[in-house]
């Protein structure tokens, strides 16, 4: 149906829309050898002669933007004119009428030629998709390097990284379908390839990264559905939690790395895809609740919410107008549920059997115009406690601020600035001696900067840069990156 629709858009013109008929494309094409389907033998209509001059008045009483007072035509452009002047007309004088029967055999072929493409289109329309399911998506390239990676030493499942500059990208098709116009069914088919260098947590890790070797897999899929006019449940076997929220946590569009998605990619909204579902409230004054339930095991045999499943519940309340929105998600986790380590230091993380309380507190303002020097400002601070936790720690806090402003330069690009410290340990119980290393935390800072703008509708281009110190375990893990990534979207 959308391929149709976009292919009729290129249609449609040749038939009914004077404005947009372009003579020197279509003399060249009906010149051509490869013009198949119609002779070269068509005389020239010259100026002076009474059908070239009919021709033009017709134009002109059409109100047909074409011009063709001082040259001569062929008349396959002659019919051209007329059929595009003359397609949606429901009655024609004398003279139309003439030039009507003057190019009966063009018009037919170009008319045939026109029902044929629609034919086939509409053939090609019965085998797609069903009239309720749309298609968009995007493909990312990327280009870019980081300074810091071999001290980094963190080995990923695609291998070791480097400072080289490498290329990557990302390909992404998102599916919905309405089955009763309220409900959704969502199915995103992803491929990724190359992001080796951009997958370390938190440092590079880059917000369109994945550890794919460009195998296209269903990524997402869920399902939801109104219950009254104020409730909604979703339901997925494949899901974040984030995408079941009462309510935006952030603003701020990070372009670079995805540490500083939602205020802070930490305690409660960390990533991780899984079984999941979700209940939801909004209320007509702004206020807005959420339950939301993730489970790894339930898709294995440790089953879903049993002793052994690995799983997080997050209960959000939030407040938002237009201007503003305030929230704060409770996040209780079991069995090292540590998805949170998209924003927090190794020492707090690790494979272990800690349990996990946790608050994040959210803010945002946004002025009411964009183009001027004043940003939307996000605002995020993460708290949380921890039970056997392998390296001895008992809490961990950390912060995160983002600053974007939009159409500064240009309609629809943005300046983007976030900092802030990743969630790092505060206190620790652990006086073993040969643990003492682990009891005191680095004090991480990470921070990116870019500039998005786009060249048309469908492509957007960002150069960005980002860095931090201390960003995962020691002194020693500093970095800087560069990146160009460039998006088109369909």
């Amino acid at each position: 149906m959308l391929v149709a629709g976009a292919a009729l858009s290129f249609v449609t013109p040749m038939a009914s829309q004077a404005s947009n008929v372009n003579l020197e494309d279509m003399k060249s094409y009906s010149n051509s050898s490869n013009s198949a389907g119609f002779t070269n033998d068509y005389l020239n209509i010259e100026p002076g002669d009474f059908i070239h001059q009919s021709i033009n008045d017709l134009a002109a009483s059409r109100g047909c933007s074409v011009d063709i007072s001082d040259r001569s035509i062929s008349r396959f452009e002659a019919a051209t004119i007329v059929n595009s002047c003359l397609g949606n007309v429901a009655e024609v004088s004398t003279i139309e009428r003439s030039l009507i029967d003057e190019f009966s055999s063009e018009l037919a072929l170009i008319r045939g030629r026109i029902d044929g493409i629609e034919a086939r289109l509409n053939e090609f329309e019965a085998g797609t998709f069903s009239s309720t399911t749309t298609l968009d998506g995007k493909a990312v390239f990327a280009l870019g390097a980081v300074d810091g990676n071999l001290d980094l030493a963190d080995d990923n499942s695609l291998g070791t990284p480097s400072d080289a500059v490498t290329a990557a990208m990302v390909y992404q098709m998102n599916l919905n379908t309405s089955f009763t116009g309220d409900d959704n069914l969502y199915v995103r088919l992803k491929a990724t390839n190359g992001w080796i260098n951009f997958l370390s947590k938190p440092g590079t890790y880059h917000n369109e990264a994945g550890d794919g070797s460009s195998t296209l897999s269903v990524d997402k899929i869920w399902y939801t559905f109104p219950v009254g006019d104020k409730w909604e449940i979703t339901v997925g076997p494949k899901i974040e939690n984030y995408y079941m929220l009462a309510a935006t946590p952030s603003v701020y569009k990070p372009k670079v790395l995805k540490a500083f998605r939602f205020g802070g990619h930490g305690v409660a909204f960390g990533a991780s895809t899984s079984t999941g579902a979700g209940v939801k409230y909004t209320a007509d004054n702004g206020f807005a609740t959420s339950i939301t339930v993730n489970s790894k095991g339930a898709e294995g045999a440790n089953g879903f919410l049993t002793e052994e499943d690995e799983n997080k519940v997050n209960v959000m309340a939030a407040y938002t107008q237009e201007n503003y929105h305030v929230s704060a998600t409770y996040s209780t986790q079991s069995n090292d549920w540590d998805a949170w380590h998209y924003y927090s230091t190794d020492n707090i993380d690790g494979d272990n059997d800690a349990d996990v309380d946790g608050f994040a507190l959210r803010g945002w303002w946004r002025p009411d115009e964009t183009g001027t020097a004043v940003p939307s400002v996000s605002v995020g601070y993460d708290t949380m406690t921890m039970t056997n936790q392998a390296n001895g720690y008992t809490d961990a806090s950390g912060y995160s601020i983002g600053l974007n402003w939009s159409d500064i330069f240009q309609a629809s690009d943005t300046i983007g600035i976030a900092f802030g410290q990743p969630i790092k340990g505060t206190d620790n119980d652990d006086a073993t001696p040969t643990r003492a290393e682990n009891t005191e935390d680095v004090d991480p800072f990470l921070w990116e900067a870019y500039y998005s703008f786009k060249p048309n509708d469908s492509i957007e281009i960002t150069p960005g840069i980002f860095g931090g110190s201390d960003v995962r375990s020691d002194t020693n893990d500093d970095v800087f990156g560069a990146i160009l990534t460039t998006t088109f979207r369909f």
